[in-house]
């Protein structure tokens, strides 16, 4: 069985993790749900930047001195996740992006796509990138109660969306699992159908929306289950 740091992506914390890790611990893997700094119960530990969470999931792996860790990020995890799997070396398994951004040498967050609007909020809300309203989880499978969850979540540091990736080794050399959830989109972004050329990386899909931890947990978890079995 396998160490699993779970990570998930903005505004969220270890506890958007619960039902996940109940059924991964189930299956007799040992789960550790992160909190990056500057998040949920972290939220008066204010990072640096994007590197502050890098090294918050790097040594949280020497802390507990994990052998055979599965990584995985969620969303705007997927960036600080990749970059730590590059530098835990033969520590790590596998690392799972589960409809996650990628990072990208020299690129931030919110570089590659429209994202102008998040900065002009950053800016007006004191440096920080607050949950989005209730529409904007509409036809993403979740209920009420789950979008009212993630709604009343953190607000996200923006120093951490806006500071560029340091990859220490090419992405595509990592044994990796990409998690697509549909309806969210048909396609990977474009960083993401470049990896997915690599070998050692594979694409699975999941016919939910971008937060399967809340929608479909159970799915999700054998999914995680599944990549930690790969050779």
């Amino acid at each position: 069985m396998s160490d699993f740091i779970l990570v998930a992506g903005a505004w969220l914390g270890a506890w958007a993790w619960d039902e996940v890790a109940v059924e991964l611990r189930g299956a007799g893997h040992d789960v550790h749900a992160l909190t990056l700094s500057g998040l949920a119960e972290r939220r008066d530990t204010r990072p640096d930047g994007q590197q502050t969470h890098v090294r918050d999931i790097a040594e949280e792996v020497e802390r507990l001195d994990l052998r055979d860790v599965v990584l995985v990020g969620h969303s705007y995890a997927g960036i600080p996740v990749g970059q730590a799997a590059a530098r835990i070396g033969d520590r790590l398994r596998r690392v799972v992006f589960v409809d996650a951004n990628v990072p990208v040498d020299g690129e931030s967050f919110l570089s590659g796509w429209p994202s102008e609007h998040v900065r002009r909020t950053i800016d007006a809300q004191g440096g920080y990138w607050p949950p989005l309203g209730p529409e904007e989880y509409a036809g993403q499978g979740l209920t009420d109660e789950q979008i009212a969850r993630i709604v009343e979540a953190t607000p996200h540091p923006g120093i951490t969306l806006t500071e560029p990736a340091v990859l220490d080794r090419p992405l595509g050399e990592l044994p990796a699992t990409y998690v697509k959830c549909l309806l969210d989109g048909d396609e990977p972004m474009p960083a993401v159908a470049a990896l997915l050329g690599s070998d050692s990386w594979e694409l699975v899909t999941l016919d939910t929306g971008h937060w399967p931890m809340f929608s479909q947990p159970s799915a999700l978890a054998r999914v995680l289950h599944e990549a930690a079995a790969r050779p």
